[in-house]
């Protein structure tokens, strides 16, 4: 990889095939978490979907002393009661070289105030797009909001 990002990384075809999901970790706001209160919110808007997978529209990550990208506030809009979803984050260098992709991770908000960290170690100044996993596409794809903190 052309940048020193702690991500795992794996560039994936057109169509974002899977790969293996790592174990998810979770920060909770004020429980010692030194970023958490440092990293700011953002709800991004759908861009589209493609091979199983809804993507966002690309996102800057703020100059601030958080270098975590994170989830929370989940949920399904169709099933409130779904509160679970396996996200990854796709990184896309600004010399337009290949786009890198963190493994999937899955999210769940039992609490609203639960973080799943998606990726660590992002430089200020980073695009990316977050993606999640569709579960279903009838009647409609399935919609999902979430909260991005970075």
């Amino acid at each position: 990889m052309s940048r020193a990002w702690s991500v795992t990384a794996a560039v994936v075809s057109a169509a974002l095939t899977a790969v293996a999901a790592p174990a998810a970790a979770t920060a909770s706001p004020g429980r010692g978490q030194a970023t958490a209160p440092q990293c700011a919110p953002a709800r991004p808007a759908t861009d589209f979907y493609a091979g199983g997978r809804v993507a966002s529209q690309p996102l800057i990550v703020p100059r601030s002393a958080c270098s975590t990208i994170s989830v929370s506030h989940i949920r399904d809009v169709a099933d409130a009661s779904d509160r679970c979803q396996t996200f990854l984050v796709g990184f896309f260098p600004a010399d337009g070289s290949a786009a890198t992709y963190t493994d999937p991770v899955t999210a769940c908000a039992e609490r609203p105030s639960t973080r799943t960290v998606l990726a660590s170690g992002v430089p200020d100044g980073a695009v990316y797009r977050v993606l999640y996993a569709v579960e279903y596409i009838e009647p409609t794809i399935q919609q999902v909001r979430y909260t991005v903190w970075h």
